[in-house]
């Protein structure tokens, strides 16, 4: 899979505008204050969250990946603590559920945009030998994410003093994932 090389100015202005063409989409069934909001966090926090992600393309063949993918779990961690608890009041109308649904569909700002560089990072990796060869990089970046998405939901819901510290939590994400190729047994003397 071939990674992207577009102007990452570019990259923030293209995810901005698309957030603001679902903005438009969502205008008829809007849920007040609380779906501008959202849209408004959204369009803040999206362009950064996927410039970082895009930016792993930078780092292939560099430093060690569980290091590489530190930053960018506890990055996920703070984007889905920030963007959740703006969802959550915006989406009480299901008309507003399905509107935002389909402007995701119409804008291409799925969950792929998220895991798409992931897992072309995770991919390059692999073909260098530093993830191991029975890794999915498709089903390894969506973990990640997934990794990310439950700290924040427990935090969100439960308190942050009943889980592992974002720090740890990152670390644990990204361990976790045993991604590191085996070691290779010494050679026979």
């Amino acid at each position: 899979m071939a990674t992207s090389h577009v102007d990452p100015y570019q990259r923030s202005q293209d995810a901005r505008r698309r957030v603001l063409e679902m903005a438009v989409s969502l205008r008829e069934d809007r849920g007040g204050g609380s779906v501008d909001h959202f849209l408004a966090l959204l369009q803040d926090r999206l362009p950064s969250w996927l410039s970082m992600l895009h930016d792993l393309s930078h780092r292939i063949g560099k430093g060690s990946v569980a290091d590489n993918l530190h930053p960018i779990a506890r990055a996920g961690i703070q984007y889905y603590i920030d963007v959740q608890s703006a969802a959550l009041p915006a989406f009480t109308s299901p008309n507003v559920t399905v509107r935002f649904r389909q402007a995701v569909r119409d804008t291409g700002l799925g969950p792929w945009t998220e895991t798409a560089p992931l897992a072309a990072y995770l991919a390059a990796e692999q073909r260098i030998g530093r993830v191991r060869a029975d890794a999915d990089p498709e089903a390894t970046a969506r973990l990640l994410i997934a990794g990310c998405f439950h700290r924040a939901y427990v935090e969100m819901f439960v308190g942050a003093d009943t889980c592992p510290s974002r720090e740890a939590s990152a670390r644990e994400v990204v361990r976790e994932l045993r991604l590191e190729p085996a070691p290779s047994a010494p050679a026979a003397v």
